[in-house]
């Protein structure tokens, strides 16, 4: 059956060539139509033998989906599938010229390819080296000093070595934005008054970037910065790569960065000029502290495009809920409170499905949007969600919904209350439920190899031996309790586990102290350990599955168990100095939802919503972008998860440990501008950078509740919660929208 169009579609598969900038409103079908305009240039045998239509696109699951629909609509022409086109992501794109020409970007041939867990590894070591020899200067000058001694130690210990990580992570990928070595911008600094978060970002980027070329490797950005390097060196590469790609489609350009601009104007610099650029930027939501920034797309529109088309008609949600999203655009634009922020959000509007649209809008319903005014505190926000969905799921086996929060940790709480009263859920966050509690559990067992003679240690291995008795019967839940307490009093483990004799024998002698029933529980464990002891001789990966066999009796858990084993020993692998204290590290990460695990996730292959009918999928905003389902409920809409520049807002980005309220990400990454910069009068000034940054953040978290709203299709609930302290608001943009 031939694909039918809408008016917008139609105008935009009318292009011949030249620069075209496309604005795309949630749900009107971005995909749909870039690869239909691909097959339409294919189809016109407008391309000489040797060349491609290239279709850039952001993520990895988009490759497939862009290759399958081109596929279709060239198969449905009579011509041959899989010719005529090449789809990539920029990172796949930069990867293909770099490996071509490796020796221009000062590469072996055999380079290698570092990937963001690695990447993310080496660099907190470089961090970690660096507050290791700095860290004294650098808590006087920053910490607040106000900090009683037991905030401002706990600050040493645990927040500033995750704050020192995303400032290394900010500046690394900046400074290879502006396409600066290390050593081009310590020559800089060395020259200018003194910047020392710069400075200090230039030292662990160093590191960064010595500890890769150790390895021969180089990482993403790398990828980018090195790709037009090789563009601008070789022009009869250039000319040859703009014969092979004489159109260019990029999709989901609000995302794009400087660098990929810039590759994709030289790419499309021959005669023909064949460059069409699609996004939404009332839909970028990965700005904060990347090199992405919507404004590139909205400049390119204003400015450069020759051709200016918008993708304005949605089928997806119902008329209600359009004019719900259509309503927070002009209350941005018209009366946000903060006139610096009403550009957060802009044209087009979005507009139902014409009449007669084979994929028409749902029925329009009022009572299907809903802002709920309660003041909730956040459990009992939680409690009214799962009750509602308690409610609805049963009369709705064969629709879709979602819980959408603004962050990870609300994530997990959502899941585990589903997870209590017995609600089908699905996962789309940084690890599932899942994978959270098997890395847990192994990271004990492991956490207690490591340091054997450590009796707290050897009771949290008990708890997750016997994990299952916590919600148990009442008699197991106190012989489990009785029994931990018991080992925790272990002063010597090594005279429980391993006496010399009887008189040595820890356990003979508080055999009269505890119940025959714990006594026996303790003799069971003293042999299981003993079982675990010996399997610290074997390979990680064969320990990991020796350990599982003892704790896991489900599938699911030893499916999880085999894919943490592979990691763990590619890890061994990748680092001989590593012992068990560094792979637990790694378990630990996963567990708190630290890490993303990579390779086993459901979005690492794309997610499909009407798989799980039926079922509630819990995710976050950011993740739910491009996807939608019946019921949207998004929770938490608070002014701390979304602040407006109001004085009583406050930002997650500003630390409590940090004096001034200092965003010190903001702050390192204004001290690179100005050492790059060449204006006399632009010079650092401490504490402006932290003030755009709040500005920015608040643009950023206006278009991610937009996001949010125009995920759902038939119905919408919007609740909000005073946070954990009670004194958090509704955020302004949710009391708008309450009070039309």
């Amino acid at each position: 059956m031939s694909a039918v169009f809408r008016p917008s579609q139609k105008r935009i598969l009318a292009y011949t060539g030249g620069t075209m900038g496309i604005a795309a409103v949630p749900g009107a079908g971005k995909t749909f139509t870039l690869s239909a305009l691909a097959a339409e240039i294919i189809s016109r045998g407008v391309l000489e033998p040797e060349q491609e239509v290239l279709v850039v696109t952001l993520v990895n699951a988009a490759v497939d989906n862009f290759s399958a629909r081109i596929s279709e609509f060239i198969r449905e022409r009579g011509l041959l599938p899989r010719m005529g086109y090449r789809v990539r992501t920029l990172h796949g794109l930069a990867h293909d010229i770099v490996r071509e020409k490796p020796a221009l970007a000062g590469l072996d041939e055999r380079f290698q390819i570092v990937d963001e867990r690695e990447a993310a590894r080496i660099r907190r070591e470089a961090a970690h080296a660096w507050l290791e020899a700095h860290g004294d200067a650098f808590f006087e000058a920053y910490l607040n000093p106000e900090l009683n001694e037991y905030d401002a130690r706990r600050a040493r210990r645990e927040e500033v070595p995750k704050l020192l990580d995303s400032i290394a992570n900010a500046f690394i990928r900046s400074a290879k934005n502006h396409r600066l070595t290390p050593e081009q911008l310590r020559e800089r600094l060395d020259s200018l008054p003194p910047l020392p978060l710069a400075s200090m970002g230039c030292d662990i980027y160093a590191d960064y970037q010595r500890a890769l070329a150790y390895r021969g490797a180089v990482d993403f950005d790398d990828l980018i910065r090195l790709s037009l390097d090789i563009l601008e060196q070789d022009d009869a590469y250039l000319e040859r790569l703009r014969y092979r790609w004489p159109y260019i489609l990029e999709d989901e350009a609000q995302d794009s960065s400087r660098l990929q601009e810039e590759i994709l104007r030289l790419l499309s610099g021959g005669a023909s000029r064949g460059w069409v650029r699609v996004g939404d930027p009332n839909q970028a939501i990965f700005e904060t502290f990347t090199t992405a920034n919507p404004k590139f797309l909205r400049d390119f529109i204003a400015h450069e495009a020759e051709f200016v088309e918008e993708l304005n008609e949605s089928g997806r949600s119902q008329p209600s809920i359009i004019a719900a999203a259509n309503r927070l655009i002009e209350w941005v634009m018209k009366e946000h409170p903060n006139p610096d922020a009403r550009d957060a959000l802009a044209p087009p509007l979005i507009h139902p499905a014409p009449k007669g649209d084979p994929h028409p809008n749902p029925p329009d319903d009022p009572s299907g949007l809903r802002f709920i005014d309660r003041a909730y505190t956040p459990e009992a926000e939680l409690n009214a969600v799962v009750t509602s969905l308690a409610r609805w799921l049963p009369e709705n086996p064969e629709r879709t919904v979602a819980v959408l929060v603004p962050r990870n940790t609300r994530g997990m709480e959502v899941a585990e209350a589903l997870k209590r009263a017995g609600l089908p859920y699905v996962e789309l966050l940084q690890s599932t439920a899942p994978t959270r509690a098997a890395a847990g559990a192994l990271g004990n067992l492991l956490n207690y190899l490591a340091k054997p003679q450590s009796s707290k240690r050897l009771a949290k291995a008990y708890e997750v031996w016997r994990r299952e008795w916590r919600e148990g019967e009442a008699h197991e839940k106190a012989l489990y309790a009785e029994t931990a307490k018991t080992l925790r009093g272990c002063r010597f483990v090594e005279a429980y586990l391993f006496p010399q004799d009887s008189a040595h024998d820890w356990l003979s002698r508080v055999h009269e102290s505890v119940s025959e029933e714990v006594f026996v529980e303790l003799e069971a464990f003293r042999e299981t350990v003993r079982g675990w002891q010996g399997a610290i001789l074997l390979p990680i990966d064969q320990m990991i599955l020796t350990l599982a066999q003892e704790i896991f009796t489900d599938p699911a858990d030893l499916a999880l168990a085999h894919h943490l084993a592979r990691v763990l020993r590619q890890m061994e692998e990748q680092h001989e100095d590593w012992r068990l204290p560094q792979l637990t590290e790694e378990l630990k990460l996963i567990a708190r939802n630290e890490r993303r695990f990579l390779g086993f996730d459901r979005d690492s292959g794309g997610f499909d919503p009407e798989a799980y009918r039926g079922v509630v999928t819990v995710t976050t905003m950011h993740k739910a972008k491009g996807l939608e389902w019946d019921r949207v409920y998004l929770m938490s809409v608070n002014n701390y998860s979304f602040p407006s520049g109001e004085a009583y807002d406050s930002y997650i980005s500003e630390k409590w440990f940090v004096r001034e309220k200092l965003n010190l990400e903001a702050e390192t990454l204004a001290q690179l501008d100005a050492a790059l910069s060449g204006e006399e009068y632009a010079w650092y000034e401490e504490g402006e950078a932290t003030k755009s940054a709040r500005l920015e953040y608040v643009r950023e978290r206006i278009r991610l509740f937009y996001v949010g709203i125009t995920r759902a299709r038939r119905e919408l609930i919007v609740t909000w919660n005073k946070g954990r302290r009670g004194d958090a608001r509704p955020a302004l943009p949710f009391a708008a929208l309450m009070a039309w």
